[in-house]
């Protein structure tokens, strides 16, 4: 399905809150342009998305999740339906025309026979299915979902987001639905709608009446949308969501307004009120040491360079894997330890990346405002001291106890690189891997 904040032609009230979902805007080291780099926070399941809107009251298939064969075909028996769809469940777009490992051809599947659920589901589960949203080598299939198969009359495309320049949040709707959204936005814009929910107020049955309206359902169905508009948005705030997305939100030919895909995302501070949603959290596609930053509060993306960098502020992240691209090196990593980082923090974020065999150096680049550099300082010095790092250590401090900071560094007698300015801790940490 499309994301509203997938790259591209975006409708104006995506690009404002970009911000607000779960991706970072990073340049690649291997490329000249910018391309987006997914940073997981908490994703769920297709099927999982599909028992959150059905235990709250939204329109969606009978459906039920398998791990085997055995369990695909007796969920079939049991749905008893005309037709069936078998879908591969992984965190990843484009399932329909990828491929299995096992040479199946597409991650979703129909068919009216129970028994071929079975033998479609010997060729997903175990193997990896490849998308143009996984890495080339796929990801590995571990369930499978089947569901009863509804015939699609027509489809529309349903959002709610929190959008910054409305202060709340807004719906998004278009007649145009199944498709990319934002090739609807690029080429047809007078087909996107969208209304500003008064956060106090809530949504109101005659915002929710003119979406269903401008999605052009009619007569019973009419009501049935406004009825699904509605209970969306009650979802949208019981969950502290900031984008939840319904591609396509479509009719029947019987008569139903169904929600057949959905897409959330969910507001990562809410996590301690809403512990059964984030329970749910499915981490086994995710790389093993952004969960281990994670559980630290640290921001960790893996890149394919040999310098690791670790740096407070996203912002100051990017630029230091800038310049250090422009001084011939290539990072190993986006690092943001965060602005309330601790020592044990410092120790963890070392932990994490000497872990990897290809860091060659390490790049430390500190601006203390809200952070203490003598803080930093002394997480460096107990992890150089806990680890036995064996690697070039480069550190830059500048800020906030920034003198406390750098006698600490001198006093600890470690053979750190001490640099000027991030210029110079840049250059100092590619010269460091020939030295």
């Amino acid at each position: 399905m499309a994301a509203l904040t997938r790259a591209g032609s975006l409708p104006s009230i995506c690009r404002k809150c970009a911000g607000l979902t779960n991706r970072f805007w990073l340049r690649s080291p291997q490329a000249s342009a910018v391309s987006v780099i997914p940073v997981r926070w908490l994703n769920l399941q297709e099927f999982q998305s599909k028992k959150l809107m059905a235990d709250n009251g939204l329109h969606v298939q009978r459906f039920k999740v398998a791990e085997n064969a055995k369990e695909a075909v007796d969920i079939a028996k049991e749905l008893n339906a005309k037709e069936f769809v078998l879908k591969a469940q992984i965190l990843a777009g484009g399932r329909g025309k990828g491929t299995f490992t096992s040479g199946l051809q597409g991650g979703v599947h129909l068919t009216t026979d129970p028994d071929k659920i079975g033998k479609l589901t010997e060729q997903m589960v175990g193997y990896n299915l490849t998308t143009k949203q996984t890495p080339p080598e796929g990801v590995l299939v571990k369930k499978v979902m089947v569901a009863e198969s509804y015939d699609i009359a027509r489809e529309t495309y349903l959002a709610i987001l929190m959008d910054r320049s409305y202060q709340g949040p807004v719906i998004v709707g278009s007649p145009k639905g199944g498709v990319d959204i934002e090739e609807v936005a690029k080429n047809t814009p007078e087909h996107i709608h969208k209304v500003a929910v008064n956060i106090f107020k809530g949504i109101q049955d005659k915002d929710a009446r003119y979406l269903a309206e401008k999605l052009e359902f009619k007569g019973p169905l009419l009501e049935q949308a406004v009825e699904q508009i509605k209970l969306l948005y009650e979802l949208f705030l019981k969950v502290d969501a900031t984008q939840v997305e319904i591609n396509p939100f479509g009719e029947t030919p019987d008569g139903k307004v169904v929600c057949f895909d959905a897409k959330f995302n969910f507001d990562d501070c809410a996590r301690f009120r809403q512990k059964e949603v984030f329970a749910m959290d499915d981490q086994s596609e995710s790389d093993p040491r952004e969960v281990e930053a994670g559980k630290y509060d640290l921001n960790y993306i893996g890149l394919d360079g040999d310098i690791a960098c670790l740096v407070n502020g996203a912002g100051l992240a990017m630029a230091t894997m800038d310049i250090i691209k422009l001084h011939g090196g290539t990072p190993a990593n986006f690092l943001d330890l965060g602005g309330g980082v601790q020592e044990e923090g410092v120790f963890q974020a070392f932990n994490i990346v000497t872990k990897d065999p290809r860091v060659k150096s390490i790049l430390v680049n500190i601006f203390g405002g809200i952070v203490d550099c003598s803080i930093v300082a002394n997480g460096i010095t107990s992890a150089y001291k806990r680890l036995n790092v064996n690697v070039p250590v480069v550190v830059r401090l500048e800020g906030r106890n920034v003198e406390s900071a750098k006698r600490i560094l001198t006093e600890s007698g470690m053979p750190l690189i001490v640099a000027d300015d991030m210029d110079d801790a840049a250059r100092k940490a590619v010269i460091s891997l020939v030295d």
